[in-house]
Order: structure tokens, then C-alpha cells, then sequence
């Protein structure tokens, strides 16, 4: 599928996302432009959500698409740096993009949801993690998951890039992020249908950006 323009693929279909074209082309932009600076993607979700956060790194961090083998050169790098490599099949490891899902630190988030605040567990990671020219996606159906919320509003005070992947009316998180991507659906289910398809496009499209044939 070189070239190929996997925004208009996901509208074609699903014509309900054409009210959303622009924000997802600027979502891919803004994840590619972190991407080019060296930065990385800082994602969290609730439940669902936080399945979908998972979901997303794993699409990221390895081959989606596409198979990024490593190069001859960062092959052989490896191996004069440690010979002992030669005893793995390191040519498997594949090229990944930073991707990091909050929810997954469940030693911390535990921890610090029972010594502080269980509302700031993925803000405290923003805080450790994040850095400018890194970019934030908080997932939340509603828009007002209190600790998505939490963690946009403390990485758009770091500088970060913030987007939101939403529904109904988008919620408190619409308002407080760069980007938000709402789309047009109510039910819990329905949303999480289409922010699937939606975040499978958004990765397709930065694999082709970095990995195109």
C-alpha cells in the first residue's frame, strides 16, 4: 500500500470520521513532527481506553505495516560494539517509534494512587516522562476522565503538544488540548468502535511517513 493516503481510506470507510478530517490529518502531523524532533508519544486511557493506549504503542514500537528491518549499517554497529550479539537473531529486532502508555506502569499508578492522589496518576508521569517537543494523547470517551484530564493540563503546562480522542461532546479534555478529535458518536462502545480504525489510520500513516519502501 505505498503512498497511500490512509486518512482518506479510514473516511471512505467510515463517513461518519469526514467531520473529523482535519483534526485527525493534524493529529498525524503533530505526532510526526514530535517523531522528526526526537521526541516520543505519551498515551493514556481508562479501561477501554487504556487498552486502546496499549494498542497503540504496540502498533508504534515495532512493525505495523510494515516489517523496519534494520539497516546493514546500525546492523554491524551492533555487532563491532558487542561481538556477543552475534549469538542472538538481532536481525529480527525491528525499527520502533517512542511510544509510551502510562497506564502500563502498574507498580507506579498503584502506588502513587495510594499514597497521593489516585486523579494524578498519569500526571505524575507526564511530569517524569515528558519534555518538550514530546507529544500527549489522552483517550477518554467521555472527555472527562478526571485523570486523563489531569495529565493534559500538566503536560500543556510542560509545553507538550496535548490531543484529545473523545466523544459525545468532547468533554472538559476538548477544551484544555491543541488537538481534539471528537467523534460523533454517544455511546460508550460506539466511540471506542471508531477511535480503533481512527488510531490504526493515525499509525499507518506515521509508519509510511518514516518507513515508506
Amino acid at each position: 500500500m505505498n503512498n497511500m493516503d490512509y486518512v482518506t481510506q479510514l473516511i471512505w470507510r467510515y463517513p461518519i470520521l469526514k467531520a473529523n478530517e482535519k483534526e485527525i490529518r493534524q493529529l498525524c502531523d503533530a505526532v510526526i513532527k514530535c517523531y522528526e524532533a526526537g521526541g516520543k508519544l505519551l498515551v493514556c486511557g481508562n479501561g477501554g481506553s487504556c487498552a486502546d493506549a496499549e494498542h497503540i504503542v504496540g502498533e508504534l514500537m515495532k512493525g505495523f505495516l510494515k516489517k523496519r528491518e534494520l539497516s546493514e549499517k546500525t546492523l554491524s554497529q551492533m555487532l563491532t560494539a558487542v561481538p556477543e550479539l552475534a549469538e542472538v537473531s538481532i536481525d529480527k529486532l525491528q525499527q520502533g517509534l517512542p511510544a509510551i502508555a502510562l497506564n502500563s506502569g502498574v507498580a507506579l499508578t498503584t502506588a502513587f494512587a495510594n499514597d497521593c492522589d489516585p486523579e494524578l496518576i498519569y500526571a505524575q508521569q507526564v511530569l517524569g516522562l515528558g519534555k518538550r517537543g514530546d507529544v500527549f494523547l489522552g483517550i477518554s470517551t467521555s472527555g472527562n476522565a478526571k485523570n486523563v484530564y489531569a495529565a493534559a493540563a500538566v503536560a500543556k503546562a510542560m509545553g507538550i503538544t496535548t490531543i484529545a480522542l473523545t466523544g459525545k461532546t468532547g468533554g472538559r479534555l476538548k477544551d484544555i488540548c491543541d488537538i481534539s478529535v471528537v467523534v460523533g458518536e454517544d455511546e460508550t462502545y460506539m466511540i471506542q468502535e471508531l477511535h480503533l480504525p481512527l488510531y490504526h489510520a493515525m499509525c499507518a500513516t506515521v509508519e509510511e511517513y518514516f518507513f515508506a519502501d
